[in-house]
Order: C-alpha cells, then structure tokens, then sequence
C-alpha cells in the first residue's frame, strides 16, 4: 500500500537543508546550470527560468536559444553566455542541437523547454544525454514533456518532469479532468515510467519520485496561475540541481521555494496580478529564510 504524501513545509526543508557550499571556491562550488529553451516569439521565458536559476544560487548558466534573439537575451543577461541556435518556422530545429551536444552533458543541471512549443530540439538534447550516460540532471519542462524520448536501461541522468495538468493529460493519454481527479495515482505512474521525479504543478502540488514516495505542498496561492510562473519553477529546480541538491531534493526545495514567493507577493501586492517576473527578486529572500537553521 503506498504510503501519504508528506506534506512540504518549512520545517520539513529544515531537517532537510541543501549541501554545504565551500566559500573557497566561489562560483565553481555552486554549480554551473545549461539551458535550452525559447523561440523567436517567446524569449521571455528563457530569461525568467535563467534568472530563477542564478537567484537560488547557481554560480555559472549557459543559455542556448534562437540565434535571433541572442543578443537581446545577452544583453538582458549579462550573467549568462548566450548560444544562438538555427530555428525552423520560429522554433529550434532538433538539429541544431548536435553543435552544442557535448557542452550541454559536461553540466551539473540541464532545464529544457521553457518557452518551446515544439520540443522536439529539447528532446533530442536529452536523448543524446541518456545514449551518453552523462552524469547530469534534467529538468523537462513545456513543449518537451510530450517528446519525452524512451529511458534507455543504462541511462545515468536523473530526470525531473514539472508538467501542469494539461501535459500530464498528454504524458498519461487522458483528459485535463482527469489529471485534476486523480493527480497523486497518475504521478506515480509517470514517475516510474520514466523512472524520473514528477512535479505535477496545480492548487496543490504533487512531487513523486520513482519508488512511489511522495510530497505534497498546499502552500501558494491562485496568483501563481499567471503565464512565466511554471518556467521560473523550473529555474528554480535547475538552480538546485546545479548547487548539488538531489534531483527529489530540488524538486521539493523549488516548489517550497516558488509557493513562498508567491504568498510574500499576494501580500504586498495583493492575491491576484502580481508578475511571474516579480517572483525573480523574492527568491533570495525566500531561500534565506527557509534555509536559516532553527534556534
């Protein structure tokens, strides 16, 4: 019989915190995080998932999008190296990822997807990871989550999957209803298909790893349904992974971290209207807090 989830708090995280970070060695110590994702319509998405990334502390990101949107991002990001990739009909073509194969697997956290709506580029980036056996973990966000390649038997990689209701329908073959009915039961299914972690994102959020354990955060609020809000998570998580945070680890942290963030803003600024972009700056606060050891 599978056991309840367990419910993620702050105090929870506390008797959990993240790896130690060795201030001798700056940057290298927190990680480095490689992420590929926009198009030529949708850049806005990239820079919130790469800006969460570095605000929960990674210390180096590599961004990889369409070559024609590669010096806006570079210029918003001054942060980041910035790669431009060829685009087919606005997207990026699934070819253009082989120039940037091994670049990609040489880092500690990998986030695809966001702002794509076709993933098959994303896809094929994650398949070369697993013929690879690279050492790297993989957040699969949006578009890619319904490209999702087979697990070869040997891959290496962990994977974390952070679909919403509508892509878990997808993933599953069933109806958005359906996912909203039975959320639990169908992440754990997702998860050990993939044998990957699931962050199943809605009013109440659902993190299963492929063993069947489960988390559930009822923290957040109806403000966090706005467009962005799911890529900044997925930065988040990135983030995590890159800092050296287990793939479960990360998703748990991330989504802790993502609910707080949104519940300071539904306070300040009121529950509904607050941007996803305003998220960004509440994140170091957030990590700090939750992060302070109990007195």
């Amino acid at each position: 019989m599978k056991r309840r989830p367990t419910p993620i708090t702050t105090a929870l995280l506390q008797r959990w915190p993240l790896p130690r970070l060795d201030p001798a060695r700056g940057k290298v110590a927190r990680g480095q995080i490689f992420l590929l994702g926009g198009s030529d319509a949708n850049p806005g998405a990239v820079l919130l998932a790469a800006t969460a990334g570095l605000r929960v502390g990674a210390g180096t990101l590599v961004v990889a999008t369409s070559e024609r949107r590669v010096d806006a991002m570079a210029c918003a990001l001054p942060e980041a190296r910035v790669l431009g990739l060829r685009t087919v009909r606005g997207e990026l073509a699934p070819a253009a990822t082989r120039a940037i194969q091994r670049q990609a697997a040489a880092h500690g956290a990998l986030v695809l997807g966001p702002g794509m709506t076709d993933g098959r580029a994303g896809a094929a980036l994650l398949a070369y990871c697993a013929r690879a056996r690279a050492d790297v973990t993989c957040v699969v966000d949006a578009a890619v989550l319904c490209e999702l390649p087979e697990r070869g038997a040997r891959a290496s990689q962990a994977w974390i999957l952070t679909p919403h209701a509508g892509e878990m329908a997808s993933l599953c073959g069933v109806t958005p209803d359906e996912v909203i009915a039975r959320p639990l039961e169908l992440a754990r299914e997702v998860a050990q298909r993939y044998r990957a972690v699931v962050a199943l994102k809605g009013a109440v959020t659902h993190v299963v790893d492929s063993d069947g354990r489960a988390y559930q955060s009822t923290c957040g609020n109806l403000g966090l349904g706005t467009a962005g809000s799911g890529d900044v998570l997925a930065g988040v998580i990135g983030g995590l992974c890159a800092r050296g945070a287990s793939a479960v680890q990360a998703a748990v942290w991330g989504v802790h971290l993502h609910a707080r963030c949104g519940d300071a803003l539904a306070r300040r600024i009121g529950p509904l209207g607050y941007l996803a972009s305003e998220l960004l700056a509440e994140l170091p606060r957030q990590l700090a807090r939750v992060s302070r050891p109990r007195s």
